[in-house]
């Protein structure tokens, strides 16, 4: 007999505007029975029931609320009316209507923020156990914190605010030299300015020295002279806003340093803009401001209390015994049996171990093994680090048997992980733990050294309490009043009692206050978890308040991830970066992803999610915005996982027209279409151009979506959905090419790199941008061939192709541009250690820029077979590559000598910042890549980065004796003879 379905959650999966009978059960006592639509809202189901008996009888909608019971079985209040049930998605088909209890803007809020950070019943679980108090006075804190930021934020002057909301995107420096360095005389641009609702435009004509100021007063003189306007108007009231996008020109910076006209002048083609008066801007921040004030009028924005003040305390360092806990059993343990259970429990300071490693005694295996027995180290309490913490592992013993010859009297053990949890010695508020602690555990991961304990791993409990194996612990009462870690106020009177040598010691860690700061890039190394100290980790955050805006985007990746190594919710890091993303929403807007992108792994849910409703609670006006990418992003995935469901069914082409018709139903049309790009969101993707979307032949079948933009000319705008695939480590691929992009352009050198947006939206899933106008390198030489088995042999097929595409004088062009941007890659993949390279993920442009694609391998992690390493070459450089650079000539050694002065400039560049991506690569070690997980991966980038700096290394490692090997014709490789 077939199992019984019970609810709803198939019917809302269906496709189409489906009718269903739902259930209203009314605070009169009516029951009501009707049917509503699928995309019906909330407020649809209002306006149906003023059509039964009785509705006269209820008070104002406002009274009320609708209350179903969701998908995962809990009671939810319906605040927000504009969802549509679909997407409510109810268990049952039953919706109750309850008279509302509080605030309907705050509740209204709760929602919106549940809904759009993902919380799960993880979150909830932290919430409502011991953690309570913890993350209330977190939540209070942070709230009061971000909602003053945002009253702050209204009071701005106009292009104060235009800052925040608007951040102008920039080239790290102005760029007017020729391929190589050679500084020009630079043409002058033609700009075509409009203004705002007028369809009227000016072709103007500037230096790409000129500020913003000067064009905006050249359109106004244009105006004024066409129209003749009496009235003069002053360039200050002004703005200029690039077409289609919310994107702005402005400030005191040349017109070159904007990415838009810079990238329009590298292409040939006409920037458009718009003239935009300050009012307009001003409406904009009154009609956010309206919104936030919705809210904040519904709490006072009021301090959290103080913490209690310590009585009848003792110093810790008054303490001079040894410490200790009690282990009293376990609970959940899963062995086989025959084993013997032990736990191994060590105390540490970061990376430091203080003592010896204490093991507790053999157990046999069962649910519930009882020790009861204490555990005492080899340290006194006295002498406890502030940041101590406490590591354990649950591990088995198997005895393995003897060989029969065997003289050895003993048998060998061996150890068997099992789990592993940290919990801190101290708590939030300096106080010695006492008490009982039951420690949910996390599953162990035998690494290569074999260690049991894992003291880099979280010290959050693991919320999966019905599961995971536990441990309960007791913290001893040493005195019968609380014990604090004494604080720095209080040397001097510890140095009278007789406590010096301690003190000192404190107080050496006082002078960080009073040293000079580093610098931002080398204080990044301090945010390990080697370095736990919190004011060792304050001084850090003070050296990063240095960090433009521009810089600070360019390393937040690496700073969310070092979160993770935090012993409590409320640290300075956390402060930092919602400061900083409350004064520039693209700073907001990434930080909100790459949390957000995390919140279904459990050590960070807790935190990541706090952090998350902090930041929409000091940007309600964001919130909007965010939920639309979001509802977006679902709707990708359910259409990912319609055609991952049925391709194998039918053919590809009935397969794209049944996806193509999912897209242009109306809920997906309208959650598809008018919302900002989470890969930039200064790129409006307004409509989606279902006909030219389509799925992708890889093995997770990614969508290829298109979207065009009425205000901008030229090509659709794309992006790749992939549903299946870890995008995290192509993220950081990228990221670091456009750090060495950004790093050569600063020294006048610009390869022309492509790092193409990349975003981890969820639990393997995220976007990519499509490159416009490009082709795979296997693709051009298959249609350029006349036999696909010979298409990899034909050396002139990319020569021709760029011919084809680049006519007559266009051609030179193309070639520089290709010798630049493969110069780039080659050192950009060598560095990087990036393998796997072949002509499908090696692309080109029309125009002739070379960019690669796919980094599912780095750090020198190459694939191999029986045993054969795969890449034999520290870097690609094909025979038909060489012949483009040539120029299609055999011995064109000018040509091939520009390419590797390239190649030679580029690595000195990278060699001199080589500090920056070791430690770059080294706080990722957090998001837990399975390439980037332990010292040898780092110790290759130190390898490829740092040796080569001695003098005269490079220009031997670069010099004309690149051999050209030519294994075949397809492959061929470049050996560097040293």
């Amino acid at each position: 007999m077939p199992p019984v379905e019970y609810g709803m959650l198939g019917e809302w999966e269906k496709e189409g505007d489906l009718e269903i009978m739902m259930d209203f059960l009314l605070p009169t006592g009516i029951f009501l029975k009707f049917s509503v639509s699928h995309n019906d809202t909330i407020g649809m189901v209002w306006s149906n029931a003023s059509n039964e008996p009785l509705y006269g009888a209820l008070s104002d909608m406002d009274a009320y609320v609708f209350t179903c019971i969701n998908s995962t079985a809990e009671r939810e209040e319906l605040e927000d009316e504009t969802r549509r049930l679909c997407d409510v998605r109810p268990f049952m088909p039953v919706l109750r209507l309850v008279a509302r209890e509080g605030d309907r803007v705050e509740k209204l809020t709760n929602t919106q923020i549940s809904l759009l950070i993902g919380k799960g019943r993880n979150y909830y679980y932290y919430s409502l156990h011991k953690l309570m108090k913890i993350v209330n006075e977190f939540r209070a804190k942070m709230r009061s914190f971000c909602e003053e930021r945002a009253l702050e934020r209204q009071q701005l002057p106009w292009y104060q605010w235009m800052e925040y909301s608007f951040p102008c995107e920039l080239e790290p420096c102005v760029l007017l030299a020729e391929p190589g360095g050679i500084k020009t005389k630079c043409k002058k641009i033609f700009v075509n300015v409009k203004f705002e609702a007028s369809d009227e435009s000016f072709m103007l004509q500037h230096e790409p020295q000129d500020l913003p100021v000067t064009l905006m007063r050249s359109a106004l003189k244009k105006k004024a002279t066409v129209f003749r306007s009496v009235h003069q108007e002053k360039p200050e009231d002004y703005t200029l806003q690039v077409n289609g996008r919310w994107e702005f020109i402005y400030g005191k910076y040349p017109l070159c340093q904007f990415k838009y006209i810079f990238s329009c002048m590298r292409g040939g083609q006409t920037p458009h803009l718009t003239m935009v008066h300050h009012t307009t801007i001003v409406k904009y921040q009154e009609e956010q401001g309206r919104l936030a004030s919705q809210v904040s009028r519904c709490r006072s924005l009021s301090k959290p209390p103080p913490l209690p003040l310590k009585k009848n305390t003792s110093s810790l360092w008054s303490i001079e015994e040894p410490f200790n806990i009690h282990l009293i059993q376990g609970n959940r343990v899963n062995a086989d049996e025959g084993m013997k259970l032990m736990v191994q429990a060590g105390l540490f300071h970061g990376s430091e171990m203080l003592c010896k490693v204490v093991t507790s005694g053999e157990v046999n295996v069962c649910s519930e093994p009882l020790w009861d027995q204490k555990l005492v180290f080899d340290i006194n309490v006295s002498d406890l680090p502030r940041m101590s913490r406490l590591c354990f592992a649950l591990y088995a013993v198997i005895e393995k048997n003897k060989k029969p010859r065997s003289t050895k009297k003993k048998n060998k053990k061996a150890d068997c992980p099992l789990a592993w949890v940290n919990t801190m010695v101290f708590d939030y508020k300096d106080q010695l733990k006492t008490g009982e602690f039951l420690l949910s555990t996390w599953p162990s991961v035998p690494d290569d050294k074999g260690d049991l304990l894992n003291p880099m791993g979280t010290v959050e409990k693991n919320p999966n309490i019905d599961s995971a194996p536990g441990l309960l612990i007791r913290f001893p009462n040493i005195r019968p009043y609380p014990l604090y870690y004494p604080p720095l106020e209080k040397m001097s009177e510890l140095e009278r009692k007789g406590e010096k040598l301690k003190a000192t010691k404190e107080e050496m860690v006082d002078l960080l206050h009073k040293w000079p700061e580093l610098p931002a890039l080398h204080a990044l190394e301090l945010l390990d978890y080697c370095f736990p100290d919190p004011r060792v980790r304050s001084f850090t955050i003070r050296c990063l308040r240095k960090l433009s805006d521009e810089e600070l985007l360019q390393y937040l990746l690496q700073l969310v991830q070092v979160l993770k190594y935090e012993s409590y919710l409320d640290c300075d890091l956390t402060t930092f970066l919602l400061e900083r993303a409350l004064a520039n929403k693209r700073i907001g807007h990434f930080l909100f992803w790459h949390l957000r992108s995390e919140m279904h792994v459990s050590s960070v849910s807790l935190r990541f999610g706090l952090i998350l409703e902090a930041y929409c609670r000091g940007n309600i006006c964001h919130i909007k915005s965010l939920w639309k990418q979001n509802e977006a992003l679902n709707k990708m995935k359910a259409v990912n996982d319609f055609v991952k469901s049925g391709w194998q069914k039918t053919s590809r082409q009935q397969m794209t027209d049944d996806m193509k018709l999912c897209i242009k139903q109306e809920a997906y049309i309208w959650a598809l279409s008018n919302l900002l790009s989470p890969l930039n969101p200064s790129i409006i993707l307004s409509e989606i151009c279902a006909d030219r979307c389509k799925f992708m032949d890889s093995k997770m079948k990614p969508l290829w979506l298109m979207y065009k933009n009425k205000c901008v000319q030229g090509e659709a705008a794309g992006i790749i959905f992939k549903n299946g695939d870890d995008l995290r480590q192509d993220m950081l691929t990228l990221q670091m090419i456009q750090l060495m992009e950004n790093l050569w352009k600063k020294e006048g050198l610009d390869l022309r790199m492509i790092p193409y947006g990349c975003l981890s939206t969820g639990n393997k899933t995220g976007l990519i941008e499509v490159v416009k106008n490009s082709e795979t390198i296997a693709n051009i030489q298959r249609n350029n061939s006349n036999s696909a088995a010979t298409a990899a042999f034909n050396k002139d097929a990319l020569l021709n192709w760029l011919k084809s595409k680049n006519p007559e004088d266009k051609l030179d062009n193309a070639i520089e541009e290709f010798t630049l941007s493969c110069a780039g890659y080659c050192v950009a993949t060598y560095v990087l250690g990036i393998g796997d390279r072949h002509n499908d993920n090696i692309m080109i442009k029309e125009t002739g820029q070379l960019f690669h694609i796919d980094f599912g391998h780095f750090l020198g992690n190459f694939k191999s077979k029986f045993g054969i390493n795969r890449e034999r070459v520290p870097f690609i450089l094909t025979y038909d590559f060489v012949h483009v650079i040539q120029q299609g000539r055999t011995n064109n050694s000018e040509k091939f000598e520009r390419f590797r002065a390239y190649c030679e400039q580029a690595y000195k560049i990278l060699c001199r910042n080589g500090t920056l991506f070791v430690n770059l690569f080294a706080m990722m070690k957090a998001a837990g890549l399975p390439e980037l997980s332990s010292f040898k991966d780092i110790q290759y980038l130190k390898v490829r980065i740092e040796p080569p700096c001695i003098a005269g290394y490079v220009e031997h490692y670069w010099d004309c004796s690149i051999l050209l090997k030519h294994t075949h014709r397809r492959t061929v490789t470049a050996t560097l003879v040293i």
